[in-house]
């Protein structure tokens, strides 16, 4: 699957602009340009087994500080992961 750009991350919703490594890493150490680094890492999920209820509880208040209260609709929870 050819990576979209992304304006948050695709699992947790943080900003991809305030990822201080620039978004997480694939597998042939290029930047995904659709998950952050605290959530992908190596062309691996960091938490494989996180649902989406976990997720949204690890990352709740931090979300509504940036306006943010989408998680449902981001690629990850939705079958488009890469």
């Amino acid at each position: 699957m050819k990576e979209a750009g992304y304006k948050n991350c695709q699992s947790c919703g943080m900003p991809l602009s305030r990822d201080s490594q620039g978004g997480g890493s694939n597998a042939d150490g290029s930047r995904s340009r659709m998950y952050c680094s605290h959530c992908f890492v190596d062309g691996k999920f960091t938490l494989p087994d996180v649902t989406l209820e976990q997720m949204q509880g690890r990352v709740r208040d931090k979300l509504r500080e940036m306006g943010f209260r989408k998680i449902p609709r981001l690629a990850r929870w939705n079958g488009e992961s890469a």
